[in-house]
Order: C-alpha cells, then structure tokens, then sequence
C-alpha cells in the first residue's frame, strides 16, 4: 500500500506499507532466484533449503533483493497512475520497519521543477559575415607553406629547419616513461619541447650527439617530472630545410583547380565567407536560446543539480584518462583548485538543466511534434551518405543513434520556431 505524506512544494513523500503475508512472498522470490549463489555443506549448490541458508548466512540474507523488488514496484506503480508527478532524481529510501511481520518505508524524491515562460518574443540580431583581406592573405600564406618542399642539408641546423633526432631522456641518471624516441621529426623553433631544448639543437649537423639539459615546468603534468632538472641525449639523424615556392599563376595551377592566384584568392573569400556564414548561423542560434531561457523561471532542485553535476565532472575525467591525465594534475597545470573546478562544474549544470527544461516546456506548450515521415526523410539522408538503402540503415541504427535523429529534427523545428518568434 502506497499513502502520499504532506511535503514541501517540488517533493514528493510516500509511505509504503507491505504486508507480513506480501513481504513473505517477496522472501520467498528472492530466495528461489538467489538461492544457485550459496554454497552449503552438504547440499548440492542452488538446492539448500531456505531455512538454511538463513541459518548460515542470517535471518535477512534475502532482505535487501526482497525490498528492492517489492519496493521498486510499488514506486513504479504509483507513478503510472499518478503520472501528474515526475521524479527529477531517484528517491532517498528511510527504511521505518523491516521485520518478519513487514516493511515500512518513507521514499522522499524531488519534482521535475515548473517551468514559467517568458515572452516568446525574441529580439536577437544577426551579424553579417565578412572577410578582409588580411584573412585571406594568412588563408593563402598556410597555402603556400603546404606546397614547400623539405631539401637534405649537411650544414649545421637553424631555427625553421626540420630535424630529424633520436633522444633518450633521463631524470638523476633514471629514464622515464615517455622520455625516448627515435626517428623524431621536429621543427626547430616550433616550441613543440620543453623550453629550451629546440635552442640547444640549432648549430648540430647530421651525425652529432649532445646531451641537452633541461628544467621541466613546475606546473608540468606528470608530478614526477615537474620542476625536475633532465639530460636527454641527442642524436641528430637528418637535416632539412624548408623551401617555400613563389606565389604565382604557375603554382596555382599546378596545385589547385585554378588557372590564375586571382581565381584562387575569390575561392578563399567565397569559401570562408561560407564557413562564417555558418558559424554566425550557430551564433544567432545559440543567442535566441540563450534570451529565451534568461526569461524564463524555474527552481531547480539540488539532487537534481548534483546529479547533472556528477555526471559532467565524470565525464571529464574520462576524457582526461583517455589522454592518460589524472584530474588533480590537470588543474595543478592550469593553476586552479578543485573548488573553483567544482564551482565551474556546479554553474555549467545549472545552465544545462536549465536549458533542457525550457526547450523542453516551449516543444511541449506549443504542440512541435515529429512525424513518421520527417523521421523518414532524415534516414533517406543518412542512407544516400552511406550508399545504403533505407532499409539497410534502419536495421543497424542503434537505439542511441535513432534517438539522436529524432531529436535533431525536433531541435531544428524548435529553432525554426523561435527564428519565426524574433522580431
């Protein structure tokens, strides 16, 4: 039996009362589906009698599958006939009475938040893309740089030149993990190393060795390096300059589909002019979202801030363990502390949350829906990309990524929405 208990406005409080005769039953289930986990002497595993097991492993050994069951159920049938309530997190369970006799428990969970809508009527401008000749120029420049050619010298190494090096690297005569390579190509100047260590190799010739001495940054990532002075022994294996070519027709011609530099210049301009185009698009996008959610007011609860929360900051660190960084010397690089981290992360979740819930309430009270067909046209689309048929895509679309093309459409008609809505 399920009793809803007086609570504060955005919580719900349920009183659950299972019966001694109901309870039992829920033991007596949990018995027949655990029961292939214990081991007693005497008997063959999964066929020891109930009583039993009790006797070996405690009175309550089946308690804790039996209440999550009986419980779990109870909640969710409560919230199908009473769907005008929406769970923002998962309830917190006081458990009042857990005997032979029954079980009392008190579920308290917070509410989805009541969304108040401002005016949905926006007044976002829209920038207008340009591009200057500057911009086209370093466009051309990295353009040209990519047609340079790399010619083999005997000379000593100068700054711009490529080197090609063998290096082994050693902290109080110890090597470290990451600290060697062979046939490395680097570009002297480029700061891609530890400071200093590209000077120190400008003026060698193929064939020289060196012992380069550094200082690791004391920031640096890895905690055992940081601040730790370093002898890497150097083996310069090839030199090469680099030759940038002129800039003319004959160039363009030879590399690009153009006959002349002017042809070429128009395609930068047009083409950057796209991609601005596009990323002002974004913008103006984001900007309508942005003054649509500042309108609006709503409450959110805390476990359902922390809950969001959680799950950014984890997500996070998996991203940094992927490039093999722990979360406490990625901040001690950037010279923050995990309060302001944390502080950071607490403000993104709210937006977050925020934005949902708005999004989610301007689809709902404006009736914007997906049909059958829209849902069709986007999977033609995906077929043509991956020269599929429809049918093909359909059976091997995952729930997550069909869940992703449903809510791309929906996203567009409410950005087509609000677009319509700004003065």
């Amino acid at each position: 039996m399920v009793t809803r208990e007086k609570s504060e406005k955005g919580t719900l409080k349920l009183k659950i009362e299972i019966s001694g005769a109901n309870w039992e039953e829920a033991i007596e289930k949990s018995y027949e589906k655990n029961k292939g986990k214990y081991n007693i002497q005497g008997f063959r595993k999964g066929k020891a009698p109930r009583k039993v097991i009790e006797k070996n492993y405690g009175d309550t050994v089946f308690y804790d599958d039996a209440f999550d069951d009986v419980v779990s159920a109870e909640y969710a049938e409560f919230l199908k006939n009473n769907q005008e309530f929406e769970p923002a997190d998962y309830p917190k369970v006081n458990i009042d009475s857990m005997t032979a006799d029954g079980l009392k428990v008190t579920l308290t969970v917070d509410l989805m938040p009541e969304v108040e809508l401002g005016p949905i009527a926006l007044n976002v401008k829209k920038n207008k893309p340009s591009v200057t000749e500057q911009e086209i120029e370093v466009e051309v420049k990295r353009f040209v740089e990519g047609q340079a050619r790399f010619v083999e010298k005997d000379e000593p190494a100068e700054n711009g030149d490529f080197v090609t090096i063998d290096f082994t690297g050693a902290v109080d005569g110890v090597k470290f993990e990451g600290g060697s390579a062979e046939d490395y190509r680097l570009e002297l100047g480029s700061h891609t190393f530890i400071e200093g260590f590209e000077d120190q190799i400008v003026g060698m010739k193929v064939g020289d060795n060196k012992v380069v001495k550094v200082t690791f940054p004391e920031k640096y990532p890895a905690e055992n390096l940081a601040g730790k002075p370093a002898d890497f022994d150097v083996k310069v294996k090839k030199v090469e300059k680099k030759e940038v070519p002129e800039l003319n027709d004959k160039l363009v011609s030879f590399a690009t589909e153009f006959a002349t530099v002017e042809d070429y210049k128009n395609d930068v301009k047009a083409k950057m002019l796209k991609t601005k185009e596009a990323q002002i698009e974004r913008e103006f996008e984001n900007s309508l979202i942005e003054q649509l959610v500042s309108k609006a007011k709503l409450d959110l609860p805390k476990s359902m801030v922390d809950h969001e929360k959680s799950h950014l900051i984890e997500d996070f660190k998996n991203r940094l363990a992927y490039q093999q960084i722990k979360l406490e010397d990625y901040l001690s690089y950037i010279g923050k502390t995990m309060e302001e981290f944390d502080a950071e992360q607490q403000k993104e979740a709210e937006r977050t949350l925020k934005t949902r819930l708005v999004l989610q309430k301007v689809v709902k009270d404006n009736g914007i829906t997906i049909d059958h067909e829209e849902i069709h046209a986007k999977i033609h689309e995906l077929a043509d990309a991956r020269g599929q048929s429809c049918e093909e895509v359909e059976k091997t679309l995952s729930d997550y990524e069909f869940s992703y093309i449903q809510n791309d459409i929906l996203m567009n008609k409410l950005i087509a929405f609000l677009k319509s809505k700004n003065a």
